[in-house]
């Protein structure tokens, strides 16, 4: 009797989610086509979700789903994100969460990438031809978008190197009796007295 129990269950909750939206090939993560009692095709799709905090990917059978009164989902990936959630933290003001990430300009936030990661009204059938160049499509475009990624994560620390250089400067320049090797005291001193000489000749 548990075991019949079960089966129509699972068999309910698969309705439930054929009757969502259908995604884009970043959100499509398997598809079977199975033949009821009655002949038609029926279409399981089982989908890669983001959680809502941290935007992280929640795969099938992973993660915590809240529903609110108003029905709609909330997924989260662990319960760290559950726990923020519940005590109405903003993503945005989360600095491990991509949200913060993305509006303080530390990782790109738009990219023609990501529009194959919209959700998208189409419902298709399963196709094992199309399921094989959807899979590729996806790996291809994975590749793409940590390309350009690195080349935007080079382009915003460029000159972070001088900057850092310039500050431990200042840093030995200011406490120059805490050095031991009376070489590299003798160096900075002369680096700072060259400093003031160009400061005086700007004065002038």
């Amino acid at each position: 009797m548990l075991f019949f129990f079960f089966f129509f269950f699972f068999q309910a909750e698969d309705g439930i989610r054929d009757a969502q939206e259908s995604r884009g090939l970043g959100d499509v993560y398997k598809r079977q086509v199975s033949t009821q009692s009655t002949g038609t095709p029926h279409v399981a799709a089982m989908r890669i979700e983001k959680c809502y905090i941290c935007s992280a990917n929640v795969y099938p059978g992973h993660g915590i789903t809240f529903v609110r009164n108003d029905s709609k989902a909330f997924k989260f990936c662990r319960s760290k994100c559950h726990k923020s959630f519940k005590m109405k933290r903003n993503p945005r003001k989360l600095k491990w969460t991509k949200a913060f990430r993305k509006s303080h300009g530390k990782e790109m936030a738009t990219d023609e990438s990501f529009n194959f990661e919209r959700r998208r009204n189409m419902p298709v059938k399963y196709d094992r031809d199309l399921m094989g160049k959807t899979i590729k499509a996806m790996k291809r475009i994975e590749e793409i978008k940590q390309r350009r990624a690195k080349v935007f994560h080079e382009n915003r620390m460029k000159g972070n190197k001088e900057l850092k250089e310039e500050d431990t400067k200042k840093l030995l320049a200011d406490n120059v009796h805490l050095v031991k090797s009376a070489r590299v005291r003798d160096k900075i001193e002369s680096r700072k007295q060259a400093a003031n000489e160009v400061i005086m000749e700007d004065a002038v």
